[in-house]
């Protein structure tokens, strides 16, 4: 996969219900005006991700678990970004999901691909800034139009999600993931002179800027400014 005009690509695999998601979401959105890339958001399943490599979420882990939450709380801080961990953390995250928020992003994807990011970014501020349920029609109808689209254009997104054409790219764009190596989430790849690179989480970005041969300036670029 290239980028148009000659660029590098960087393709961002993310899932709402991962916050270290959001993070790198946002960073990499300031850096899109400081970077020469095209930035391609690639909303895809987590949990498929996960069942498929094996993996388990942080938090399954103990001692592992104590870590993420003073992590999320430091690295919150640090990117700017008012990311909250919910207070049913395992009832909220681990135990509800994300499927049917990944689905609508999915649709939003396929034919308003424009509200892709805002959608995005609202769905990451119900769950972690702001403790609601993303798991009901409501509450994700609540999302799209604090993201700007109109009530009808938000209804016939969320008919979408029980399609089985939104319910197989969803599950392409995860398949898609996992054939570049993908184990989690985010997931970035950066596509360079017919190469691809993986990188894994939030806090390689600077990594990424070194392979890309672009300036890592922190993760609030001096005249990038947070949207939340």
């Amino acid at each position: 996969m290239a980028a148009g005009g000659g660029g590098k690509l960087v393709e961002l695999f993310y899932d709402v219900v991962s916050p270290y998601s959001w993070l790198g979401f946002e960073v990499l959105c300031r850096y899109r005006h400081h970077w020469s890339i095209e930035l391609r958001f690639r909303p895809a399943l987590l949990g498929g991700i996960m069942k498929e490599t094996g993996n388990q979420p942080p938090a399954m882990v103990p001692k592992r678990g104590e870590y993420m939450m003073k992590d999320i709380k430091r690295m919150a801080k640090y990117y700017q970004v008012p990311l909250q961990i919910p207070k049913d953390f395992f009832g909220s995250v681990i135990r509800k999901g994300s499927l049917f928020a990944m689905r609508f992003l999915t649709a939003v994807d396929m034919t308003q691909p424009q509200f892709l990011e805002p959608v995005s970014r609202e769905l990451w501020m119900r769950l972690w800034s702001q403790d609601e349920d993303i798991t009901h029609p409501d509450s994700i109808l609540l999302a799209a139009e604090k993201a700007g689209l109109l009530s009808e254009q938000a209804h016939k997104l969320l008919a979408m999600t029980s399609t089985a054409e939104v319910k197989n790219r969803l599950k392409e764009t995860t398949e898609e993931a996992l054939k570049y190596g993908a184990f989690g989430m985010p997931a970035v790849v950066a596509h360079i002179s017919g190469e691809s690179h993986l990188f894994f989480g939030c806090d390689r970005l600077e990594l990424l800027g070194s392979v890309i041969g672009e300036k890592w300036l922190g993760p609030v670029p001096a005249a990038s400014k947070p949207r939340m």
